[in-house]
């Protein structure tokens, strides 16, 4: 298995509300700036930031399944179903667009910090369902800790949240020093951003990968694949995980 490692240079960007909200994309759409441009049913992936308050107006979507997960500060949501609401640090935000639905977004910080992220159902079928909107709190969800290690479970085994598209997401942290062993299934694809911290990855043949603050990385498992992931020595490490299938049995929309 090879894991590759995009800087944030070969990220996209992006900003709305005249730069009052900045993004940085490790999942863009083309033009943006992203090398990669969709991993699997993993469509778009934003990192957005607000330092006071920033706004994104009405605006629609359809088919896709999008999910808001709020690191610190608020995410505001509004729609055309009548819903009106707020999640707080480790909340979340989902949206099956379903047939068609607008939504408008106000991020409020102080720093406010949070993932915008689609995934890809089979769009035909999609686009034939209601849409919907459900909010989940931090508390919600499941939470892990072994070792210095915490693993919450934010789409998976026991998490409230339920896509039609097949996804796994996890949000890790790990102490200075700890490690923490993941297997990946075979024919699947870890996606992974590191949002504090550095680190490295070791593989079951001893080969390490290290990596920086705001990289992102993808490792895609051909058979069932053992890595190992380990929190530099001087600060504590947190990354939001993505796995999803390498290859799904639909067409997928297609991105240039």
């Amino acid at each position: 298995m090879q894991i590759m490692v995009y800087p944030p240079s070969m990220q996209g960007t992006g900003a709305f509300d005249g730069g009052k909200i900045t993004e940085r994309k490790p999942v863009g759409f083309p033009g943006e700036g992203s090398v990669v441009k969709g991993v699997g049913p993993l469509f778009y992936w934003s990192w957005a930031f607000s330092k006071h308050e920033g706004y994104i107006g009405l605006h629609p979507h359809q088919g896709f399944e999008i999910m808001t997960y709020v690191i610190q500060g608020k995410a505001e949501h509004g729609d055309t179903l009548g819903t009106r609401s707020v999640v707080g640090p480790g909340g979340a935000q989902v949206m099956q667009t379903g047939s068609g639905v607008s939504h408008e977004e106000r991020f409020i910080g102080p720093d406010m910090e949070g993932f915008q992220i689609w995934f890809e159902p089979e769009l035909r079928a999609a686009m034939q369902r209601k849409p919907t909107y459900k909010q989940f709190e931090h508390e919600e969800f499941p939470i892990r800790q072994a070792n210095g290690a915490v693993l919450k479970t934010v789409i998976g085994e026991g998490s409230p949240i339920e896509l039609v598209a097949d996804v796994h997401v996890w949000d890790i942290e790990l102490e200075p020093g700890a490690s923490y062993t993941h297997t990946i299934p075979g024919g699947r694809t870890l996606t992974a951003l590191t949002i504090r911290g550095q680190g490295a990855w070791t593989q079951a043949n001893g080969s390490d990968t290290a990596f920086n603050h705001q990289d992102f990385m993808t490792m895609r498992a051909d058979q069932p694949t053992e890595v190992t992931l380990k929190a530099g020595d001087n600060d504590k490490l947190r990354m939001i995980w993505i796995e999803v299938p390498t290859q799904v049995a639909y067409p997928l929309y297609p991105k240039r």
